[in-house]
């Protein structure tokens, strides 16, 4: 490969011997000066070139110019002189594009002179690329390219050669043009990587598209494929997945990835250009392309990855490199994933678009797609024991169980919901058994808590709202009665035991407040099947029983949330209604008198919820009065004023029934504390009529005067406790 002048016969016999004159050149030594350039760059121009003129040939005739050993020099092959120090990775890489240019030029050139180059084939069309992007031919093109792709694997392990100029295989030009090819495949996959890491993804694109189609170049060359270049090609594969996945999940920035993917100088011109005098380049069109569709994105990303793994499988390199195949399905499993993600996204937004309109076909064939993902996933996951990622996608699959529940809900013509249908359960009982195998595969909470908790938190919430659609829409036209209670209760109560409300975390409040909303509905229920019981004394005791522990209990939660005071006067006043329905059925005064009081410590207990109410409130009037305006989203104020009428009504009832009830006592048992309670109670009674009478009082001074009343009701030491600070 060396520019040798024409020497004079005397100057070739009077060349003096050096140190390296009989060094020979040798493929070894060709490979090796090339990798040493790659690392250490470019020769340096200044040094004395006059030397290359000493080189002398002591060749017969041209057939002898592959014999390495005819070649004979008077000065070092290697210049003595420094490498000039590259500043960072691209700049060492454009070295090397720039040598293997220069190669690249030499060896076409000296090709062209021998008449090897045939002219172009003017039947074969120039391929542009005008493609319809629609979503069906996009992704149908792209099954046909990934398949012929598929094709070339295996027209490669039989070590057929396909060059379009000819190229002799045996020939000086065929073994250096594979070597300069591979040479810059290897410097733009590592351009490539370095944009990948830069998030400049349409820049890597580039790289990456040139890495492939020097690739495809060199299998085109390649009469025998090596092991090693297999693994590159794995390499390419997977990396141009990768930044595909990126850009589509950056798709904000995508006018700023294709200016920078359309970019390409004029050195990665000229390679190419070189590169298509032996393949049309157009091998893996289909990895590389940029496309504006999010789900043609996805899928070529997927493309890729199976691409990957499928050439390790067909050349069966997995065995020998199980950590490159490992990641390679690990990466396969998590795009799976995202277009599973997507599908099922997809199909809940036609749910949500057509209204009380029957199921569409479009919307099943999004959820066949997306359990097909979500299933491939989970099975590239297990082929490398990853449980942690197969129990997130067994948990996105419960999640799609849990959105065609809901799409098979009934609707009427009035917008109304239905009842609690069959489907509704077949589709929550799925989306429940694939949580529990997500549990099963993680197999403990010490093996990836956030995860453990994530799951533990879908099924529970699966069987809370498996357990409210059955309490609210009951299917009593299929179901007895007595039937819809135990299945409400068994579901309550399972979801109960996936709520983890003692574990510190940041879902830790919302356990909590599920936690008492469950004992909130259950409580209830028992209540309401107490006031419709009739006969069996027995049942109906273990129902108040089991009313009364519930309220007490969700109580217990809603004091602890701090943030949830209108639920918390709601249990109260419940609690006041199951009391009064208690104290319905009794005879004695002494019996009415014992249950009218705990009414009415339930209702002093309601203080904190008050409180919270009223400071909340105050906060929002000033901080609408500095913004200006006078709305404010926090606070529900009609559900405010619809309890706080409850209350004041069942206040003034309890009161006045205590009255009645110490007025009719007090001539059978005198006492002075008797008597004190009985004057306050009056007293108390009379404001409370008064307040309700004003029409014109605001709703922060009725808060107000209800606190105080409270106030006056307890003893003053429990009133001091029950003010939050």
């Amino acid at each position: 490969l060396f520019q040798l002048d024409g020497p004079k016969k005397e100057e070739s016999l009077e060349a003096p011997s050096s140190g390296n004159s009989d060094e020979s050149y040798s493929e070894e030594e060709e490979e090796e000066d090339l990798q040493d350039s790659d690392e250490n760059g470019s020769y340096n121009n200044d040094c004395d070139m006059h030397a290359d003129s000493k080189a002398v040939a002591i060749i017969q005739s041209v057939g002898e110019l592959s014999v390495p050993e005819k070649y004979k020099s008077t000065h070092q092959i290697r210049p003595s002189c420094a490498f000039p120090v590259c500043s960072d990775t691209e700049e060492r890489c454009r070295l090397v594009l720039g040598y293997v240019l220069e190669g690249l030029k030499s060896i076409d050139s000296s090709t062209e002179r021998e008449g090897d180059l045939p002219a172009a084939d003017p039947s074969t069309p120039i391929p542009l690329k005008y493609e319809d992007e629609s979503s069906s031919a996009g992704l149908e093109s792209l099954e046909k390219r990934m398949a012929l792709f598929m094709d070339r694997i295996g027209s490669f392990q039989e070590s057929k050669h396909s060059s379009r100029s000819g190229i002799i295989p045996s020939s000086w030009q065929f073994r250096m043009k594979l070597q300069l090819i591979l040479k810059a495949s290897k410097a733009y996959f590592v351009l490539s990587d370095a944009a990948m890491s830069l998030q400049k993804y349409g820049r890597a694109l580039r790289y990456i598209k040139l890495a492939l189609q020097c690739q495809d170049a060199y299998c085109c060359l390649c009469t025998n494929m090596l092991p090693d270049v297999f693994l590159l090609l794995c390499q390419y594969l997977t990396l141009c997945g990768d930044i595909q996945l990126m850009l589509a999940q950056n798709a904000n920035n995508r006018a700023a990835y294709l200016e920078e993917y359309n970019y390409q100088t004029k050195e990665d011109h000229e390679i190419l250009h070189s590169l298509q005098y032996e393949s049309s380049c157009q091998g893996f069109a289909w990895a590389t392309d940029l496309s504006t569709d999010l789900e043609c994105q996805l899928s070529i990303s997927c493309r890729c990855y199976e691409a990957a793994d499928e050439t390790l499988l067909f050349t069966h390199l997995d065995g020998q490199n199980p950590e490159q195949h490992k990641q390679v399905l690990k990466r396969l499993g998590n795009i799976r994933n995202e277009i599973g993600v997507y599908y099922m996204n997809q199909a809940a937004a036609l749910q949500a678009e057509r209204a009380n309109k029957g199921i569409s076909n479009m919307e099943q064939e999004l959820w066949k797609k997306s359990f097909s993902c979500f299933e491939k996933g989970i099975q590239n996951f297990d082929a490398i024991d990853d449980s942690t990622n197969a129990a997130l996608l067994l948990c996105n699959t419960g999640r799609l169980m849990r959105i065609c529940a809901q799409a098979h809900c009934s609707v009427g013509d009035d917008f109304r919901r239905g009842e609690f249908t069959p489907e509704e359960s077949l589709y929550y009982n799925k989306a429940v058994d694939y949580y529990l195998k997500a549990l099963r595969s993680l197999g403990g909470r010490e093996t990836h808590p956030a995860v453990w908790d994530s799951v533990n938190w879908e099924l529970s919430t699966s069987y809370f709202t498996m357990a409210t659609l059955q309490q609210d829409y009951a299917p009593l036209s299929r179901k007895a009665q007595e039937q819809i209670e135990r299945e409400v209760t068994e579901a309550m109560k399972k979801s109960l035991k996936y709520c983890d409300i003692d574990t510190p975390s940041a879902r830790q409040p919302l356990c909590q407040y599920r936690a008492a909303t469950i004992h909130h509905r259950l409580a209830s229920m028992y209540h309401s099947c107490l006031r419709n019981q009739v006969g069996d004394e027995h049942l109906r005791k273990q129902h108040r029983m089991l009313a009364d522990l519930h309220y007490s209990k969700a109580v217990k939660l809603f004091q602890i949330l701090k943030d949830a005071p209108c639920e918390l006067l709601r249990v109260q006043l419940e609690r006041v209604a199951f009391a009064e329905f208690q104290m319905a059925s009794q005879n004695s005064s002494a019996g009415k008198l014992k249950t009218l009081s705990g009414a009415l410590d339930i209702m002093i207990k309601t203080r904190c919820a008050f409180h919270l109410i009223r400071n909340e409130l105050a906060s929002e009037s000033e901080q609408d009065a500095d913004d200006g305006n006078s709305s404010s989203a926090s606070f529900n104020k009609e559900e405010i004023l619809k309890l706080l009428s409850i209350f004041e009504s069942r206040l003034s009832f309890l009161l006045l029934q205590l009255i009645k009830l110490l007025m009719s006592t007090k001539k059978k048992t005198s006492g002075s504390k008797e008597e004190a309670v009985l004057q306050t109670n009056k007293q108390v009674y009379s404001s409370l009529l008064r307040a309700i009478a004003n029409k014109n009082t605001s709703l922060l001074e009725r808060i107000d005067i209800v606190i105080n009343l409270l106030d006056q009701l307890s003893p003053k030491s429990e009133a001091n406790d029950a003010v939050p600070q």
